[in-house]
């Protein structure tokens, strides 16, 4: 679509029907499988918000409205029983979604209109009339044709055609050109021709061109009518024995313009969105790439910004380093780092420094030091000022820098706030934090520099000298906004949880990300081919069974061999069909007797391998080894997260898995890896939060705790629990854990939810302080606002009093799943911790490697794997002392799966 002019001659009201679009975005990216962590289906309101932010960017328009259908019978079924009467059932996975549309509309501060009796096209044909006559233009966007009718020269239809935003402009030209026909005739022309979608009828052999050219020869309906004795021949027999259903067809698809609609066009202005909420919703549906768009594209948010940063700076050259930092006054200064880092290591490009002013009202200060030939004074200055713990330094996503400050040769010590991490304590559910953003929402201002006349100052005598103008201001931003958000972090109890445990931690993981893990990269190769061969082989085998080659990545072809071809029982209906996912093949594999479920299962399992192993052998650095990157702020929970390459995606428990972690290896100049890892600690906080005695004893009992709690719920002496009662009730000692639903453990299981209930309610029997704790911690997170873990980690669930009940539902699970995760991250966490400071304290040489879910992996040198093993059982045991003690597995070996335990 081409873009507008950014400011209308006339005003602009843009009239967007809603359910129209919504529909169409949801079927045009069912296939992509929009779903976020917690279960919620967003392909609807994510497809009608990216359509909107799209619209609002090209067309700028100065007024908008959306216009919704509602759920009651309207005129059209008064006056016809059959309107609309094939219409199919609204799927499950769209219910929901418009209310989240209505959430989206109401953050962005735009209007939505419905009422009762009347479609959204009403309004739309009502609003847009009364704008004519109120000297506005208007842009309608739908996909319903009828609208064509509205189409003149003060109003243009945007036609959604393919997708989300392949789209069709219509002004009257168009509309001449494309269908022969004035936006007068159109409702004539649609009532001839029938609408299958709204089950209006049309006339047996009578199409569209034979409607349109009836239009064109008589000039409208009205006159075909007083003259249909004219119409000849078949055609005109069928005309003149369905006459008064077109009749009915042409009451029907008249859009009306007098909906009594309280509503003044000149007041659908759209309003300063509020950022703040658009954060809390965008974070709750995970629209992270549609935010960005958002801001960098429509409109204006509130807060806006009321200034830019007054700040003097300096460029400091060879010889001015030493003492501009000895004159810097006491306080914290903040940093800024300019570099590339990643895969461990990093290159530093440019450095800033802003210092508090000496005095109230004093200008504020900051330095931007040009690395390139400095003196030596300058550089062991600039060395010892980053390293020396007495001078409090802030500074954004502190880890990335830091490998790039290590990499020209600097430490840094005395960080006592990570801007980054601040925000992420204060607002778990964010999954980003850009500092412009937090500068904005915090300090209400902007990062530039701020002049007299407001506009951009040139801080140095170099007007081209971006990069120490960016780092200034960065710089000096992030001084300031440390103290916001502490101020902000304090009354929500995460100071101490930043300043013990996620500030320490930045060091430690940007050391393992350093040391990284070392790789066989020959079996890794040989691991590829072999998967790859094991891939050929299952496409094959399909191919076999079927009796002809097909794409076995083709749903579509899957769905036409699997349950036209093969005859298969009938998975769940989408909309392309039958869904051909992994749980359908697995049902399908123990339903029939045909082996290509089991196939295409096996097919999907090799490939996804392959692909892991492919990703991981470009992750193999000149040094042999991997170095992941870790981050702290992405999990609500507060587990770590890793990407390039993501380990924790390793499978743990399958053979493949298995063999993939053989490949990881003990590097040069070490004896051995060594893996601890922490058992059932999930459960083992399931034990101390709710203080269950029975709970308690199991663990207590010596014997294996599944077969413990086994016993316990079916009444058997634990020798007598046999395989399948350990899986059952194993299955729902961890699935309390994580919120799981009767439904939920009946699919785990296998059994009708019905089965699936009464376990639960035998498990409750037995456990009943588990339940009570449980039923608990969902009553006093909705009364609080917010869960917390063990350290005091807090995550904030304002979907637990929604009237949505699906978001409502899915808050309920995610208050009893946060509290045990978020205090399994905190152990790991002070683990972590604990162990790197007893190998310093210790001076042993073995390190760090990887935290993958519960274990940590370590390198061993030469003569300390027992005293390593120790120290590391030590630590992790100490981490925090729960009413069940805590306790570790530990194993040595040559690879990461020989250490395995």
């Amino acid at each position: 679509m081409p873009k507008k002019e950014a400011t209308p001659a006339r005003p602009r009201l843009l009239l967007l029907d809603g359910h129209s679009l919504a529909y169409r975005a949801f079927y045009a990216l069912k296939d992509a499988n929009l779903v976020t962590t917690d279960g919620q289906h967003t392909e609807a309101v994510y497809g009608f918000t990216s359509m909107l932010i799209n619209v609002l960017r090209d067309e700028q328009p100065t007024h908008v409205v959306v216009c919704f259908d509602r759920s009651e019978p309207t005129f059209r079924h008064e006056a016809y029983e059959q309107y609309k009467a094939n219409r199919q059932e609204t799927p499950e996975d769209f219910r929901g979604q418009v209310s989240l549309i209505f959430e989206v509309l109401d953050a962005l501060r735009v209007p939505h209109l419905s009422l009762a009796g009347y479609e959204a096209d009403d309004l739309i044909a009502t609003l847009a009339h009364r704008a004519a006559e109120n000297d506005m233009d208007v842009l309608i966007v739908t996909g319903d044709r009828d609208a064509l009718q509205l189409v003149n020269e003060r109003v243009t239809l945007l036609m959604t055609r393919r997708g989300i935003s392949d789209m069709t402009r219509f002004d009257p030209a168009t509309v001449l050109e494309k269908y022969g026909l004035t936006p007068v005739q159109y409702p004539d022309y649609a009532a001839l021709r029938g609408d299958p979608s709204d089950n209006l009828p049309s006339i047996p052999s009578v199409g569209e061109k034979t409607a349109a050219k009836w239009v064109r020869e008589f000039g409208s309906l009205a006159e075909l009518v007083d003259r249909v004795d004219e119409v000849k021949g078949k055609v005109g027999e069928k005309l003149r024995e369905h006459l008064g259903q077109v009749l009915n067809n042409r009451r029907l698809t008249e859009l009306r313009r007098d909906v009594p609609l309280d509503a003044d066009v000149s007041e659908l202005k759209m309003g300063a969105w509020d950022r703040d909420e658009i954060h809390k919703l965008f974070d709750t549906l995970q629209f992270r790439v549609l935010r960005d768009r958002l801001y960098q594209s429509v409109g204006t948010a509130e807060p806006e910004a009321e200034a830019g940063f007054d700040v003097e700076a300096v460029t400091l050259g060879p010889g001015e380093v030493e003492a501009w930092l000895a004159a810097a006054p006491e306080g914290r200064a903040g940093l800024a780092v300019k570099g590339t880092y990643g895969s461990g290591t990093g290159r530093l490009d440019g450095l800033a420094v802003a210092v508090p002013p000496e005095r109230e009202g004093a200008p504020r200060r900051a330095a931007y030091i040009d690395l390139t030939g400095l003196t030596p004074d300058d550089e062991r200055a600039l060395g010892g000022w980053l390293a020396d713990e007495a001078r409090p330094k802030a500074l954004h996503d502190a880890k990335g820098p830091l490998l790039a400050l290590w990499a020209h040769g600097f430490d840094l010590r005395g960080l006592t706030c990570d801007t980054a991490l601040a925000a992420y304590l204060a607002m778990p559910g964010q999954r980003s934090f850009p500092l412009d953003d937090l500068v904005l929402r915090y300090l209400h201002r902007e990062l530039r520099a701020e002049t007299d006349d407001g506009g951009q100052a040139a801080l140095f005598d170099d007007p081209a000298d971006d990069l120490g103008r960016e780092l200034a201001i960065r710089a000096q931003a992030v001084r300031e906004l440390a103290e916001a958000l502490e101020g902000h972090l304090e009354p929500r109890g995460g100071t101490r949880l930043m300043r013990e445990v996620e500030l320490p931690l930045v060091r430690v993981l940007a050391e393992i990300e350093h040391a990284g893990i070392a790789a066989d990269q020959a079996y890794f190769t040989a691991l590829e081919v072999e998967f790859g061969a094991a891939v050929k082989q299952a496409v094959e085998e399909a191919h076999r069974v079927v009796g002809e080659q097909f794409n076995l990545g083709s749903p579509k072809q899957l769905q036409e061999i699997l349950f036209v071809r093969l005859g298969l029982p009938k998975t769940k209906r989408i909309k392309t069909g039958y869904t051909t996912d992994a749980d359908a093949l697995a049902t399908l594999a123990t339903q029939t007797d045909n082996e290509l479920p089991t196939i295409l299962l096996r097919h999907r399992d090799q490939t996804r391998m392959r692909t892991t192993v492919e990703g991981l052998i470009k992750e193999i650095g000149d040094d042999g080894r991997i170095h992941t990157t870790y981050n702290q702020i992405i999990a609500a929970t507060g587990r770590l997260s890793s990407e390039k390459p993501n380990l924790q995606n390793i499978p743990i428990r399958t053979a493949e898995g298995r063999r993939i972690r053989q490949g990881f290896i003990v590097g040069e100049g070490f004896d051995s890896l060594l893996t601890a890892d922490y058992s059932q600690i999930e459960l083992r906080i399931m034990a101390h939060l709710s203080q269950d005695a029975a709970l308690i004893a199991a663990f207590e009992s010596g014997h294996d705790f599944h077969q413990a709690t086994a016993a316990r719920v079916f009444g058997l002496p634990p020798e007598q629990v046999d395989g399948e009662l350990r899986a059952r009730i194993k299955a729902m000692n961890y699935g309390l854990a994580y919120g799981l639903s009767d439904f939920g453990l009946s699919g785990q299981l296998n059994i009708p939810v019905a089965e699936a209930r009464a376990l639960k309610d035998e498990y409750f029997q037995e456990f009943g302080g588990v339940r009570d704790y449980l039923g608990s911690i969902v009553a006093q997170a909705r009364q609080e606002g917010y869960t917390e873990t063990i350290l005091g980690r807090r995550r904030y669930l304002p979907d637990l009093t929604s009237d949505n009940r699906q978001r409502r539902e899915m808050a309920e699970r995610m208050a009893l799943n946060a509290p045990i995760q978020g205090s399994a991250a905190d152990i790991i966490k002070v683990a972590m911790l604990n162990v790197q400071r007893a190998l310093r304290r210790e001076g042993l040489r073995s390190r760090m490697l990887l935290q993958v879910h519960d274990e940590l992996v370590f390198e061993v040198v030469p003569g300390e794997l027992e005293t390593l093993r120790e120290l590391v059982v030590a630590q992790m045991c100490a981490a925090y002392e729960l009413r069940v003690p805590l306790e570790v597995s530990v194993g040595a070996g040559r690879t990461w799966q020989d250490a395995g335990h």
